[in-house]
């Protein structure tokens, strides 16, 4: 009787050997998962915080949305306001304003001079007030909003943008409605 005892028993420690066995994989495996999860998180966390926020913009202060005559030879002055992440007023003038099209594909205006700080909303935040050629920004008459970018470097890469409401006038032909 001994011997089926032992191949009894003989056979407990081999099941228990292999649960251990098992439950050691399935630690693992946890941990691994756990760790992968937080290693995602922790890299999702990175990749957000290198994307940057947007500016906050106003076209035309004082009127919304803002009227844009693309015939016009003026300029559109467009206001860009300092927040917390952001503070047009101690970065480079390296901006691009337009239509978002023009923008988006590397046109648009460029400043007519290097702005002139301002407080148009009365809250002791400076902020930047720039013009751009109306003629040079690529409004057509199918816009809705304009599209201002600030280039990070010189090369025009990794940069913030805004847009702003607009209403796209003296488009219409002579004698069309």
């Amino acid at each position: 009787m001994d011997g089926p005892r032992r191949d009894s028993s003989q056979r407990d420690e081999a099941t228990s050997a292999e649960t251990g066995v098992d439950r050691r994989r399935v630690l693992r495996a946890g941990t691994g998962l756990a760790a992968t999860t937080l290693g995602i998180a922790t890299l999702g966390g990175q990749a957000a915080a290198h994307f940057p926020p947007d500016l906050e913009i106003d076209i035309k202060p004082g009127s919304d949305p803002a009227p844009i005559n693309p015939r016009s030879r003026g300029v559109v002055p467009v206001v860009v306001s300092q927040t917390d992440e952001f503070d047009p007023t101690s970065e480079p003038v390296r901006y691009r304003f337009g239509a978002p099209d023009a923008v988006s594909d590397g046109g648009g205006a460029r400043p007519v001079h290097g702005g002139h700080e301002v407080d148009v909303n009365g809250d002791g935040r400076t902020a930047l007030q720039l013009h751009f050629s109306t003629d040079e920004a690529g409004f057509d008459g199918d816009e809705s909003s304009g599209r201002l970018e600030w280039e990070r470097g010189a090369e025009g890469n990794h940069g913030l943008a805004g847009t702003g409401a607009v209403t796209i006038v003296g488009c219409q032909e002579p004698g069309r409605d």
